[in-house]
């Protein structure tokens, strides 16, 4: 009876349990709470910089992420890189666009609730852009003597305010069957369709590839991001995911990705369950930018040497479609290589050529913004030091370059670009004046 009964009440259990179980265990939490007692409860990062979140030593679990952010740049959710990094290792174990961590991949507010990660609304001020939104993130996280969590802003612009919530547990040691959280980004734009066109798939070699990992772990789920270039449903691709060595065929082969997410034949209309989710549809008949997710609480997908998770890009691969994806897995370390981060400008959506390149022109305007901001003490003393007048002409120039982009005027665009340069220029002369005052 011993270890069947063991085994038959660790199968019954519900994770509900857990609050009724009472542990030597001490909670804290790291946030960015205003240290003078005032309410300037957000940290500021310059361009260009990384800023420690947390770096906690000690042997703990990481309960909940939380995130409130601001940014000047427009795709923000995509060139701000969050990592963690678990007990003194060299490589971080996650690597992820801040906003695909939480399923935004397309650098634009989504709300919705899952078991794992929730997206939730503010009430004032939420941009396009995915700023001013409640994003929270729920995976356990085992550490056994240190948890470091850093945030690097890839841009030009500043990220004007960060407020942020880690909630952990500090234990005296980890249980040594305790796998550690993994998490990595992967974008193929566009997938290759194949030439002449795969009708009978039986290898599986050209498919996108959301996770390839070695050791012994469990996967336990994705964010997959599909912005449908070609048109029509998109979806009639199958995942594989080929587990220590399969060659053919894989351990897990589906039939067709609204399978893998859920959802009946085509799903044409958002949701969002506890463990699946189509949470962006951008129109009925399939077309442009798609994101969904899949989260293997209750069956995590095991692997004792290797894993290889992929699915196809259309029937038989046939479609070059842009895809993007964050998978989420625990494993004993040491985990392989991670893929290098494309560029910056390889990572943001897809967009106009037009768009681009007002985009490329503004981040060189506001970065005057993060070169005076590093020769001050802090953001406070910043803000306060900043000429109400010009910062009032930059903030109009900002609102009118957003209502001729999203009226695709980029003629009009370009010319507002310019003074906006220019402005930032004539609150950098001031500024600079101010600075060499006693």
């Amino acid at each position: 009876m011993g270890e069947d009964s063991t085994m038959a009440q660790r199968l019954d259990a519900s994770f509900l349990e857990e609050m009724t179980v009472l542990k030597r265990a001490r909670s804290k939490r790291v946030s960015s709470w205003d240290r003078t007692g005032a309410n300037f409860d957000a940290v500021t990062v310059p361009g260009g910089d990384t800023f420690t979140l947390a770096d906690i030593k000690s042997a703990g679990c990481i309960r909940h992420v939380y995130f409130t952010t601001n940014h000047m740049d427009s795709f923000y959710m995509r060139t701000v890189i969050l990592r963690m990094y678990w007990d003194d290792e060299k490589t971080p174990s996650v690597e992820v666009p801040l906003g695909d961590l939480f399923g935004l991949g397309f650098c634009q507010p989504r709300y919705f609730g899952s078991l794992l990660v929730t997206v939730c609304p503010g009430g004032v001020g939420t941009g396009p852009n995915g700023a001013l939104i409640g994003l929270n993130l729920y995976f356990p996280m085992p550490f056994s003597k240190r948890a470091l969590i850093t945030l690097e802003n890839d841009s030009d612009g500043v990220f004007s305010a960060c407020w942020y919530h880690i909630d952990y547990e500090e234990w005296d040691s980890a249980p040594d069957d305790s796998a550690r959280f993994h998490a990595q980004w992967r974008r193929e734009n566009p997938t290759t369709p194949t030439d002449p066109p795969n009708e009978f798939n039986l290898t599986g070699k050209d498919n996108y590839v959301i996770l390839e990992a070695e050791g012994w772990g469990n996967y336990v789920g994705m964010f997959l991001n599909v912005d449908n270039i070609c048109g029509g449903w998109y979806g009639e691709g199958d995942d594989m995911i080929f587990i220590d060595g399969d060659t053919w065929p894989p351990s897990l082969h589906g039939t067709g990705s609204e399978e893998v997410f859920g959802g009946g034949a085509c799903p044409a209309t958002e949701y969002a369950t506890p463990y699946t989710g189509y949470h962006l549809i951008s129109s009925k008949d399939y077309a442009g930018k798609q994101s969904m997710y899949r989260f293997h609480v209750a069956d995590p997908v095991r692997f004792e040497k290797r894993i290889r998770v992929t699915i196809e890009h259309g029937t038989g691969n046939d479609l070059g479609n842009d895809y993007s994806s964050t998978a989420f897995w625990y494993q004993r370390e040491p985990h392989a290589a991670f893929p290098s981060l494309p560029p910056r400008m390889e990572r943001i959506p897809r967009c106009d050529e037009g768009l681009r390149q007002i985009y490329e022109k503004e981040m060189q305007a506001v970065s005057v913004v993060s070169e005076l901001l590093r020769r001050f003490k802090s953001a406070r003393d910043f803000v306060e030091a900043v000429p109400k007048e010009e910062w009032g002409r930059v903030g109009q120039l900002g609102a009118t370059l957003k209502t001729q982009t999203e009226a695709k005027d980029y003629e009009a665009a370009l010319k507002t670009v310019a003074e906006l340069s220019d402005a930032y220029q004539a609150l950098r002369k001031k500024m600079e004046q101010s600075l060499r005052e006693p």
